[in-house]
């Protein structure tokens, strides 16, 4: 199944990962590729939290049990290097590409003050409310961006309204953002990314939004969007961008905002054709999309341990 416009349209490639007998994922909360293309699933209920796939959908490796209490967002930077940010500690990890542990960032189990508390039977989303303060590092961060001068970028988060940027060896050199709707603030800073001029892109999800900055930090604009929950820029600067409801898609933007095409199930397309409110999502240097988050057809099934690959045409 065909999806997407003009010169960039995508087929659906059924089956693609070959998961070994008797193989189940849990929620699948973060991806990455690397400069190989290999993908980087990092997964909440399964044995090894972190599974690298090649190209052709097996798997290579696994890694990281005991490691993580609630994974998020998972990065492979330039150099190779996996950084991993687990918001049920608090903590973005830096491991190499086989687990070994080279570096944390953050306290381990310990939240930073901004006010945010979650109250018995509410949501993790709607206590993002309740932040008062941008804070320190960290406080149920998202993820992880670096940048090619080695430069450690972190959204922080459901529990924070800030983005922390921390030099190559972990020390952090400057934070921004506080709760709010005006222009470099934020509610759910739930992704970070560089565009080539290393401005900085930042998915503010709760208000249905994406804010770019200057690596110091300086608001230069913003775009509407509907909940975005990632965003990915290309070497070409193309803008993949996973939103939520009620558009159900992932969109591709130039740089200055221009629409380029808009993946999602059509409403003539077959019931069992799948439907996505994407939460990840990676692309590799083919062009090629890996999407995962709540997926499922309009008969009602939802998979949450399903990666989708759409192969550029």
């Amino acid at each position: 199944m065909a999806y997407g416009s003009g010169k960039y349209i995508f087929e659906l490639a059924d089956g693609w990962a070959k998961w070994p007998p008797g193989w189940s994922l849990g929620m699948v909360s973060g991806l990455a590729t690397d400069s190989s293309d290999r993908l980087y699933v990092f997964q909440r209920g399964g044995p090894q939290p972190v599974v690298v796939l090649d190209r052709n959908g097996q798997v290579e490796r696994t890694w990281g049990e005991g490691s993580f209490d609630k994974p998020h967002g998972i990065y492979v930077s330039p150099d190779g290097f996996v950084f991993c940010a687990d918001y049920g500690n608090h903590t973005v990890s830096k491991f190499t590409p086989e687990g070994k542990l080279l570096m944390v960032l953050g306290n381990k189990g310990r939240p930073s003050d901004s006010g945010y508390e979650r109250k018995p039977g509410a949501s993790m989303e709607s206590a993002v409310e309740t932040i008062k303060r941008g804070a320190p590092p960290f406080n149920l961060p998202t993820n992880t961006m670096v940048s090619r001068s080695g430069h450690i970028y972190v959204s922080d988060g459901y529990g924070n309204a800030r983005v922390h940027k921390f030099s190559p060896d972990g020390k952090l050199l400057l934070s921004w953002g506080e709760p709010g709707t005006g222009p470099g603030q934020f509610m759910l800073v739930h992704r970070v990314w560089l565009d080539t001029q290393e401005r900085v892109w930042v998915a503010d999800r709760h208000n249905s939004r994406v804010q770019v900055f200057s690596p110091q930090g300086e608001f230069i604009k913003q775009w509407p969007c509907f909940r975005p929950t990632d965003v990915f820029i290309d070497r070409n600067d193309i803008v993949y961008l996973g939103e939520g409801k009620p558009n159900h898609a992932v969109g591709l933007y130039s740089t200055e905002g221009q629409p380029l095409a808009r993946l999602a199930r059509k409403a003539d397309s077959p019931v069992d054709a799948p439907a996505w409110t994407p939460h990840t999502l990676a692309v590799d240097s083919r062009g090629d999309i890996y999407i995962s988050g709540s997926l499922g057809a309009a008969t009602g099934a939802s998979s949450p341990g399903t990666v989708l690959k759409l192969v550029r045409q």
